[in-house]
């Protein structure tokens, strides 16, 4: 082999070496763009919900109720709700378990004692999901409500806009 043949082999592969680093710097630019996240448009869903619980514990002024949600979103629904007697209000952690996930929310409310039953009016924002509601969100839903006093059975209404 000559020496100018030698040198240009030499040139061949530091040729070969540059076209390889370049396809592969593409080829892994590429894999990284198709592993890069996809933005999705969120849709908003109209709630019109209805839950019928029954009393599960209570603590306190603490009731943990289950039942069933029916409406937009139907499953099973349970509730812990806190009676703050000397504020008049309440506050709630509402979890729902749709096929394909779940919601958590958090909420407010006044609370009033009507013969029977004590009612409450207020808001819920829904602050986590999961499965196929993992990006759902919502803030100032209306939140209303009976408890039944007797049994302390509970009857809710959730109502508003949730982004999913």
């Amino acid at each position: 082999m000559s020496r100018r043949s030698g040198s240009a082999a030499a040139q061949m592969v530091c040729a070969c070496i540059s076209i390889c680093v370049l396809a592969g710097g593409g080829l892994l630019g590429s894999a990284q763009a198709a592993a890069a996240p996809v933005a999705r448009s969120a849709r908003t869903l109209s709630l019109s919900e209805t839950g019928h619980l029954h009393l599960t514990s209570k603590h306190g002024f603490t009731l943990n109720e289950q039942g069933s949600a029916s409406g937009t979103i139907r499953g099973t629904i349970y509730i812990h709700l806190h009676i703050a007697n000397n504020h008049g209000g309440v506050t709630a952690e509402v979890n729902i378990y749709p096929q394909g996930g779940s919601l958590t929310g958090y909420g407010s409310a006044s609370y009033a004692v009507d013969g029977a039953e004590a009612v409450f009016s207020g808001k819920l924002s829904i602050t986590r999901g999961t499965g196929s509601y993992a990006n759902a969100h919502a803030s100032s839903l209306k939140f209303t409500g009976a408890i039944l006093r007797r049994t302390d059975a509970v009857t809710v209404q959730l109502s508003g806009s949730l982004s999913v």
